[in-house]
């Protein structure tokens, strides 16, 4: 801290060392001249950010692919043989594909300055002897700061005044319940969530007030760590991002050797070099499938427009995909699993009579400070949530929290301090005064000396308190957190009025689970995905969660709590292992969180990570899919996340998972479809060069076809309805490539047939319908031409799955068939355009020849389909 240094940690010394070390007054704060002094030194109270990729290279970014290097390539052949045609038509494709990506990228972005709103908020500070309030920006270390309800806290602090101060941390630490602030220092190894003599930047009061000292500002704060980690946490590629980058490598190796070979062939069978230059071009041209970047992009681009009617925004295109593949999902509890409402769970009390229930409900309401006010219909909730919990608890017995206020009101109040950690209220009726208290079991049970049974009030003896301590333990350790209620007659105004009660009974109380949660969990066990909560919150509680929910099977498992995770950098195997076989985590911080992902993306596992705090946004940017809440969600998070869960359901995780498997399997079926039509015609060009055969296809016939098959039956295929049995499935090895050995087999397969069937028209009309003696090299091109046209618009129908042909989900696509009639009638137009008929050298057939075009291509299908029954090819 410059020149100015402390010699221990803020909050393992007591405040007023502190104070001293920062140079500052507890009393009258910082002057001006120390204020500008500071400001230079240590800089403005904001957290530094990462500056938004440029509209611009978000278009570059859509060039990245191989794929797109490929057709750039083939494009640049095309200009250079002076086939123009052919090249404009490659960029064409190329563009639309560009154009395509970003736009949906575009409309995905967010612009939301999130941490720059964060320190942007308003702070009360003790400058010169008096209270002044400034923008939190300018803000310095030593800095006297004042916080009451509802203030941001503007920087990282040291409590050296506090009054009944309550600070919600959630954001920071997942702890859904408000910390009780307090002035004592503490132990050095005490966790982030248990400071609680601290105040952390970006958190907020809800309750109290009090005065800090500020010992960090910008990024120096908690804030700022956790901001530092988003910053530098590494974006790893998406699964889908990396399947495709390496299958168009292979592709292009592929290409390559296969257009070296058949070039070196030609030359060698007499053919001349520029026409063999030519033929490889066409090569090039056939191997290249156009329509997949296209098509992909749509695919996901739809993929991401259907999740939005379900309240899930993607933000970015390949992120669609990601979540299908998903096998772990760290989910954080509050909030996300659970509503971030405290409630009533329990209640347990001596007597057993209505007597005993209206006097715990009458402690729930008026030893409280909370309201519940009803604006035209909807509930506004203010105050503790906890004492919300009790308002609402009292509400579900039908008791009247305004008519019990207006017959028993207030006179006189000790409010809950950290000290007696009890809080009792003086209540004056017609007829008599009544204390009523509320508090820690063991602090109350202290102050009682008789108890409320179903005989009437009885003496409390030292055993049957330790029997009701017990009783309270038993219930912390079901998760629940614990509270006792007591009461007493009272005699006078000024006596003590929490002490010599009566005790009533206990409050078991927790954070309830969201009701769609159980059902979504049970779906992701049947999809074979691990959900591991990660929490801040107590142990017990996580484990009650856990098991309730289902998330663990039995309650013989421990939850693993921060204090006993190692760093990662020092993490052993054994370690590991055992942190991939923990299934809740509590009490963690945003390092643990960011740590617990690295080691299950290391044991390759495709990592989901659901979060809605500030703590939760480096593990979100490092996890394969990120997923942000969007109602109780901090912009933070949002920002950083992949896609954003508009209604903070767990249920809408379910049904992103099994669109994103829906579109990988799509994108897997228009891939099969696209290489085994583009090796078709490879196959044909390089038959008919190898064999000097009298018949070829020409460059732009074979991007014309590209264009026709490529395009429409493929697009089709990237929205169909995923097969029935989709989230029965396991999910994916995030090493299965798109396509494995056995579906190179089946591409193999269809593309021999498809190429030899339209290879085998042309010999069929040459002998059977012509039987000339000479070759008519324009007839044998038109039907090759046409006859893998009208093959590869029917090979679309055996891309189902291997239920029965005419029950398959292509079959049952109304896209396909729209694609199948929309690129029948673009053939049909071209064909009887005469400007198109001469750009792709077509001409006139007799009926017989149509019909051996169209009985080959139908051949071709049912081979196929013959194929596929004797398993000689499987989808």
């Amino acid at each position: 801290m410059g020149n100015i240094k402390l010699n221990s940690i803020p909050y393992s010394t007591e405040a007023e060392a502190v104070i001293a070390a920062l140079q500052s007054d507890g009393e009258s704060g910082l002057s001006s001249s120390e204020v500008e002094k500071r400001l230079k030194e240590y800089g403005t109270n904001k957290i530094e950010e990462k500056k938004n990729k440029s509209l611009w290279l978000i278009f570059l970014d859509q060039f990245k692919s191989p794929i797109v290097w490929l057709l750039v390539f083939a494009a640049g052949l095309s200009f250079y043989f002076g086939e123009w045609v052919d090249g404009i038509a490659i960029l064409t494709v190329i563009v639309i594909n560009a154009l395509i990506g970003f736009y949906m990228e575009f409309q995905a972005r967010r612009s939301m300055n999130t941490l720059k709103k964060l320190s942007a908020v308003p702070a009360k500070v003790l400058r010169n002897k008096k209270l002044e309030e400034i923008n939190a920006e300018h803000i310095v270390p030593g800095d006297v700061v004042y916080i009451e309800a509802g203030d941001m806290i503007p920087a990282d602090g040291r409590i050296f005044n506090v009054s009944q101060m309550q600070i919600d941390e959630s954001a920071l630490t997942g702890e859904s319940v408000p910390v009780e602030k307090q002035i004592e220092k503490l132990e050095t190894d005490t966790t982030l969530a248990e400071r609680n003599n601290t105040l952390y930047k970006g958190t907020y009061a809800t309750k109290g007030n009090g005065y800090m000292v500020v010992t960090e500002t910008g990024m120096d704060t908690e804030l700022g760590k956790i901001a530092q980690m988003v910053q530098t946490a590494e974006q790893a590629a998406t699964p889908l991002e990396k399947k495709l980058e390496d299958f168009s490598k292979k592709l292009i190796w592929i290409t390559v050797a296969l257009v070296i070979v058949i070039f070196i062939i030609g030359l060698l069978n007499g053919q001349k070099l520029l026409e063999m230059l030519q033929t490889s071009i066409a090569l090039a041209v056939a191997a290249i499938p156009e329509g997949l970047p296209i098509v992909a992009t749509m695919a996901l681009a739809q993929g991401m427009m259907k999740m939005a009617k379900f309240n899930v925004i993607v933000k970015k295109l390949s992120a669609v995909e990601t979540l299908g593949g998903t096998n772990v999902i760290c989910t954080d509890k509050t909030g996300t699993l659970t509503q971030n409402k405290i409630e009533v769970n329990t209640i347990m009390t001596p007597a057993d009579n209505a007597e005993a229930l209206e006097v715990i409900n009458r402690i729930a309401v008026l030893c409280n400070t909370a309201e519940l006010q009803n604006n035209n219909g909807a509930v506004k909730e203010i105050g503790d949530p906890l004492e919300i919990g009790l308002l609402k608890f009292a509400l579900k017995n039908n008791f009247n929290i305004q008519d019990y206020r207006s017959q028993f009101p207030k006179i006189k109040e000790e409010p809950f301090s950290s000290e007696t950690r009890i809080m009792a209220t003086l209540h004056q009726s017609e007829k008599e005064l009544t204390s009523y208290a509320k508090g820690a079991t063991e602090e109350l049970l202290m102050r009682c000396n008789r108890i409320l049974e179903t005989e009437g009030i009885t003496e409390l003896n030292a055993e049957e308190k330790e029997l009701w301590i017990q009783k309270a333990e038993e219930l912390a350790n079901s998760g629940l957190k614990v509270i006792a209620g007591a009461y007493k007659p009272a005699t006078a105004l000024n006596e003590d009025m929490a002490v010599d009660l009566v005790f009533v009974g206990l409050f078991g109380m927790i954070d309830p689970p969201r009701e769609e949660v159980f059902e979504a969990i049970e779906e992701c066990k049947t999809a074979g995905i691990n959900v591991i909560m990660i929490t801040g919150d107590h142990p017990a509680t996580a484990k009650n969660i856990a098991l309730e929910l289902g998330i663990a099977s039995n309650d013989t498992f421990k939850a693993m709590v921060g204090k006993e995770m190692t760093d990662y950098e020092h993490l052993t195997e054994q370690e590991k292992s055992n942190w991939l076989d923990t299934k809740v985590f509590a009490r963690v911080s945003p390092k643990q969180k960011l740590d617990l992902v690295s080691v299950l993306q290391e044991r390759k596992n495709i990592v989901g990570m659901t979060g809605d705090g500030v703590n939760d946004a480096p593990a979100l940017k490092k996890a394969d899919i990120g997923i942000a809440m969007g109602l109780r969600g901090t912009q933070v998070s949002q920002e950083v996340a992949d896609m954003v869960l508009k209604d903070d359901s767990f249920s809408s995780i379910v049904i992103a998972i099994r669109q994103g498997r829906v579109i990988f399997e799509n994108i897997r079926k228009f891939v099969i479809f696209l290489l085994s039509c583009n090796l078709s015609e490879l196959l044909v060009i390089a038959t008919a060069s190898v064999f000097s055969l009298h018949f070829q296809l020409f460059p732009i016939q074979i991007l014309f076809i590209n264009l026709i098959t490529d395009v429409l039956p493929a697009l089709a295929l990237g929205v169909t309805e995923g097969s029935p049995d989709i989230m029965q499935r396991p999910p994916r090895s995030i090493d299965e490539p798109i396509i494995d050995r056995k579906r190179w087999i089946n591409i193999f397969f269809y593309s021999i047939v498809i190429g030899a069937s339209s290879i085998g028209a042309v010999f069929f009309s040459h002998y059977t319908v012509h039987k000339a003696e000479t070759w008519k090299p324009e007839l044998c091109n038109n039907i090759l031409f046409f006859t893998l046209i009208f093959s590869q618009l029917l090979h679309v129908l055996n891309m189902g799955s291997n239920s029965s042909f005419f029950k398959s989900e292509v079959i049952r696509s109304k896209y396909v068939w729209g694609a199948i009639i929309l690129s029948l009638i673009i053939l049909v137009g071209i064909y009887n355009i005469e400007p198109m008929r001469k750009v792709l050298t077509l001409y006139s057939m007799s009926i017989n020849d149509w019909f051996i075009s169209i009985g080959a291509s139908v051949v071709s299908l049912i081979i196929i389909q013959i194929g596929k029954k004797l398993k000689i090819a499987q989808q």
